[in-house]
């Protein structure tokens, strides 16, 4: 495994490495991806919608979830062929029994971009919950336990130096029951990425209290994951799915995170990326929305093994996963550049 000690270098390998993913499936390769509709997923919209992955000689259909352990279970079954999202207990479990394995990074929080936000419901936020410090003794909501926003209240609740326990989680299942019961006051908090916190929190009932990053800085949101018998059986359809990806990616940060390629561009692109997000709302409602929850995508799929060696732990020292899992269980660093 190839290490890199600073970003920038990474990066720069990276770029490199997306010209060795230009090796094609064969033709027409039907594969079926796992997304979310959310703005961290536009990489996969921008390969699909530009003809990148029909460039490299596949056949792509989404399938769209609510949450990230389904779709890791629709990996592991082969449903679902690769899927980009938050690592989860489901995911890290299926890892051990040596089901799927992250290849790639996809969403990362990086300092002077917005990220995601926690937020306070407006009944809590006027008992006093002002601040992340105040989360002691209040509700948090999660979509499942052992899910990435389970793992952000416990780094929160670490930081400001009271028991994990002291933070009651509230497992909701779908993202829109936590936004539900975020606005009806009946959990206390949540933290979301910002094309979805910004919105809220212009609305009554939301108010928004701080920011992940302050808590878990440079954190590896979600990643790229696929089956294992999709690593041993077709490693190039793997190498090609991330080559088409990291297209989609370098598109996506040069309109809308960099903004180096014109108004015009951005404005393309945010329209493209609402086929797909917030599509049940006007373009003039959803646009802002989705200009707002643009975060760094990791060039090259490049992915930060420090990060995810953090969740890990994180989820054994929880037990909710089993005690032996190892990081080389879990990833597969033969596809990308570490960093």
């Amino acid at each position: 495994m190839k290490v890199r000690g600073i970003l920038s270098g990474v990066l720069m390998g990276a770029a490199v490495l997306t010209g060795t993913f230009a090796t094609t499936a064969t033709a027409a390769e039907k594969i079926t991806v796992g997304a979310l509709r959310f703005t961290s997923h536009a990489a996969n919209f921008v390969a699909f919608e530009k003809g990148y992955f029909n460039e490299a000689g596949l056949e792509v259909e989404f399938k769209f979830f609510q949450a990230a352990q389904p779709m890791a279970l629709a990996i592991a079954s082969g449903d679902v062929d690769f899927g980009l999202t938050a690592i989860s207990g489901g995911l890290i479990s299926l890892a051990d029994k040596g089901a799927v394995k992250v290849v790639g990074g996809a969403l990362q929080e990086e300092a002077g971009i917005d990220g995601q936000m926690i937020l306070a419901s407006k009944a809590a936020f006027d008992a006093g919950l002002k601040t992340p410090a105040d989360l002691k003794g209040k509700s948090f909501g999660v979509t499942t336990a052992g899910s990435s926003f389970h793992y952000m209240a416990h780094k929160i609740a670490d930081k400001e130096g009271f028991d994990r326990k002291d933070i009651k989680i509230r497992p909701l299942q779908k993202v829109g029951a936590v936004i539900g019961a975020l606005k009806s006051g009946q959990i206390d908090a949540w933290s979301i990425v910002p094309h979805i916190a910004k919105g809220l929190a212009k609305s009554p009932q939301v108010e928004m209290i701080g920011k992940v990053s302050d808590y878990v800085p440079n954190y590896q949101v979600t990643t790229v994951f696929t089956s294992t018998k999709n690593i041993n059986d077709n490693p190039e359809l793997v190498k090609t799915f991330l080559g088409a990806y990291s297209k989609g990616a370098a598109d996506f940060n040069a309109a809308l995170v960099d903004k180096s390629a014109g108004d015009a561009t951005a404005e393309d692109m945010v329209k493209l990326i609402h086929k797909y997000v917030y599509a049940d709302r006007p373009y003039e409602k959803a646009a802002p929305s989705i200009r707002n929850g643009a975060m760094r995508l990791n060039e090259g799929a490049a992915l930060n093994m420090a990060s995810v060696e953090d969740q890990l732990n994180w989820f054994k020292s929880e037990k909710l996963v089993p005690a032996g899992v190892t990081l080389d269980k879990l990833v597969d660093v033969k596809f990308v550049e570490t960093f």
